[in-house]
């Protein structure tokens, strides 16, 4: 069954973690849309965050959740390959499984820093898909981890609110796979849109890819 799912308030489970506020200028450009329209589809990447469903629906917005990275570490993608050939995947099964969108249309992917966490070839399918699935006008925020390791390359929930900060829950125990440059973002998302990149602290680079 497919991870994605409609949200109304009050759906899924919190936990325990402690919250860290983290200044986000890209999360404030997408907050300003998001006021500024209603109605709009939201594709929020990452483990169910009643936080975040409340939020999006209080304003007005459809909220639908993948947790890609979860799904995308398991090996039940992983196909055999022979000594010394390259991992491959079945990123058919993938996408058919986990990204079946039912023809919708999003205005907002709330990506996060998902890619830094799944494996190069799913992740550069799950980009294709999105490239099929962002609505014109529309809108990506992504973040990119600068290191691979330590505190702030923990792999994290982040929760929405009204204003500049978000919060972020460290979650299960993923390594980041790959770190990207800026000229290698830049070609993940040509597809989707123009990249603009903007200051971030904590060793993470922010970007908010638009299609218009």
């Amino acid at each position: 069954m497919s991870p994605l799912f409609q949200r109304s308030a009050g759906q899924g489970a919190a936990t325990s973690r402690a919250r860290t506020p983290r200044h986000s200028s890209g999360w404030l450009k997408v907050l300003a849309r998001l006021k500024a329209d209603s109605g709009l589809r939201v594709l929020d990447i990452g483990p169910t965050s009643p936080n975040n469903i409340n939020f999006l629906t209080s304003l007005g917005h459809s909220v639908y959740m993948a947790d890609l990275v979860e799904e995308a570490v398991k090996p039940d993608w992983v196909l055999p390959v022979e000594p010394g050939e390259a991992p491959r995947y079945d990123l058919e099964g993938f996408l058919e499984r986990h990204m079946d969108f039912s023809d919708r249309k999003f205005d907002v992917i709330l990506l996060w820093d998902a890619m830094d966490y799944i494996p190069g070839p799913i992740s550069e399918a799950i980009l294709g898909k999105f490239a099929e699935v962002l609505a014109d006008p529309g809108h990506v925020l992504a973040f990119f981890h600068s290191r691979t390791t330590g505190p702030d390359a923990a792999f994290c929930r982040y929760h929405v609110q009204d204003g500049e900060t978000i919060q972020t829950q460290e979650g299960l125990p993923h390594p980041i796979v790959r770190s990207y440059q800026n000229r290698q973002i830049e070609a993940l998302f040509q597809p989707l849109g123009s990249c603009r990149f903007l200051l971030a602290k904590d060793n993470t680079r922010e970007v908010i890819v638009s299609r218009s």
